[in-house]
């Protein structure tokens, strides 16, 4: 694979940041190692690295979440101690956070100048300018958003561009931007992309924050990676081949991760699950398949298409109105979730943050809730055993974490992943259903959970996998079904799909 051309607009100006032999330790751990990072005016600087590597790390103490513990921080030059948000604010950085920082209950011109609402002088908050003045930025960014609207009835689309304007009326001039198309659709994505374009023509610099290489490519000038808390790789995109980028993240050259070999699934025998006519509120109608012992099965469809759902009704959070599921030939009760695990189906959901996880609770105690019969002693839960049994899925699914009492919300975001795959995995079900299981995560731990995958179904277990990604979805699919308004609109063996572009045809109705 060559590399693509990047995507921005003209030569980098002078640095507008400058980072140097920045150091950050958390309980002894040593998280950066004398990192340095530059960021040049009106430059697109991608910054990729796997989950853990220190990226979060390093733009919380540009945001001045974080103090650092030793290094130097320019800006325009100038030496800054950022050592709060509103220093780091008021010294012209700008963040959009992967998870959305609105209030959904205040209109768009509420939450753009929330903390920094425009006043009269007995401190009223004056609404009308506010919404004057978020127009003006919306019109100078180039985008159609109403800011009388009320977020909560927005897109999720129209919830990003919030916040960048929310970032812009704080008059940033470098604005950081964290997973920013994780939550959008192939369209809105590239009505971002060319925001992105507009605002660096404008001389704004943006740290672009992405696993997604083809993106990095679209529209960055130089990539900066990070590994193990050290900068290993700063180039000019023009530079570097998408190969040599992974090699850099991962610190090893990935063979045949994305690559598909035909796994020669039987299907003479009984299916492991049949589901026949399921019906499920308005998204799931009238949908039947089978699924057979060591079938990895790749559902693909547009947003709304009722992938998530049929997911959902197979583990019983969403009711059937009609039909049956089948395991190893005979009915199963899926009313409720509790029921569709004893039956030995597991769900990895769509949002691990909001679905997989209880944030606050340790790592220990999430990858312990499914599996607390197995601790139990008598009346009571053994702790030794929580411990050694919670310790032996740490080390299993090679989840990165000093201590495993700590919250979970402070983990990467794909040790998350590995901890909401562990704990489900540790219930050793015959079918596991993952919805989007690589989303927002780095390519060396997309590489560990597609091998996941196949080790499944190696072992005879039955996996449905849905996501958007068609490359990994082709990677790992033995058969892939085509889901369109609820229905199977096609299905297909993976042997008679040839490349990424036929299957997406497909998902498109052409």
């Amino acid at each position: 694979m060559s590399a693509p051309a990047p995507g921005a607009g003209g030569p980098p100006g002078d640095p507008v940041v400058l980072m140097r032999a920045v150091n950050k330790a958390f309980d002894g751990v040593q998280v950066l190692s004398d990192v340095d990072f530059e960021v040049r005016r009106g430059e697109v600087h991608a910054l990729a690295g796997e989950n853990g590597a220190g990226k979060s790390t390093l733009m919380k103490i540009l945001q001045g979440v974080y103090t650092l513990d030793s290094g130097e921080i320019l800006i325009e030059g100038q030496p800054v101690r950022l050592g709060s948000t509103q220093q780091a604010r008021a010294a012209g950085i700008g963040m959009v956070f992967q998870e959305f920082s609105l209030v959904p209950t205040l209109t768009v011109a509420q939450n753009v100048f929330l903390g920094s609402e425009p006043r009269s002088r007995l401190g009223l908050i004056r609404d009308r300018e506010a919404g004057h003045r978020a127009a003006e930025i919306f019109t100078d960014m180039g985008v159609a958003v109403d800011p009388g609207a009320t977020v909560g009835d927005l897109s999720t689309a129209y919830w990003q561009l919030t916040e960048i304007a929310k970032a812009l009326a704080q008059n940033a001039r470098v604005l950081i931007m964290d997973e920013p198309t994780a939550s959008l659709a192939k369209h809105e994505a590239e009505a971002l992309f060319a925001l992105v374009q507009r605002l660096q023509a404008r001389g704004i610099s943006i740290i672009y924050i992405s696993h997604r290489m083809e993106e990095v490519y679209r529209i960055a000038d130089r990539i900066t990676v990070l590994r193990d808390g050290r900068r290993v790789l700063t180039e000019r995109l023009t530079d570097l081949t998408p190969a040599q980028i992974v090699e850099a993240i991962v610190g090893r050259r990935l063979e045949g991760s994305l690559t598909w070999q035909d796994r020669g699934v039987g299907r003479d025998g009984t299916p492991l699950l049949r589901a026949q006519g399921l019906v499920s509120g308005r998204r799931v109608r009238d949908i039947s398949f089978d699924l057979y012992p060591g079938e990895i099965l790749g559902l693909a469809g547009l947003m709304g298409s009722g992938r998530t759902e049929l997911a959902r009704c197979l583990f019983g959070i969403d009711k059937l109105d009609a039909g049956q599921v089948v395991l190893r030939g005979a009915p199963i009760d899926v009313s409720d979730p509790r029921e569709a695990i004893r039956a030995g189906i597991a769900l990895i959901p769509e949002d691990r943050r909001a679905q997989g996880l209880v944030l606050d609770h340790s790592v220990r105690d999430n990858l312990l809730l499914p599996l607390l019969g197995r601790i139990r002693r008598g009346p009571v839960l053994s702790d030794s055993a929580g411990r050694a049994l919670a310790k032996s899925l740490i080390e299993r699914f090679s989840v990165k974490v000093a201590n495993p009492g700590r919250p979970v919300r402070l983990l990467s975001g794909g040790n998350q992943q590995k901890v909401v795959i562990a704990k489900w995995l540790g219930t050793d079900p015959d079918v596991l259903i993952m919805d989007e299981p690589t989303a927002g995560v780095d390519i060396g731990t997309k590489t560990e959970i597609l091998g996941m995958i196949r080790a499944l179904a190696d072992a005879g277990k039955g996996v449905i996998v849905i996501s958007s990604e068609l490359q990994e979805l082709l990677a790992v699919s033995d058969r892939v079904l085509v889901l369109r308004d609820g229905t199977v609109a096609r299905e297909l063996l993976r042997g008679d799909i040839p490349d990424e572009e036929s299957l997406q045809l497909a998902v498109q109705g052409v």
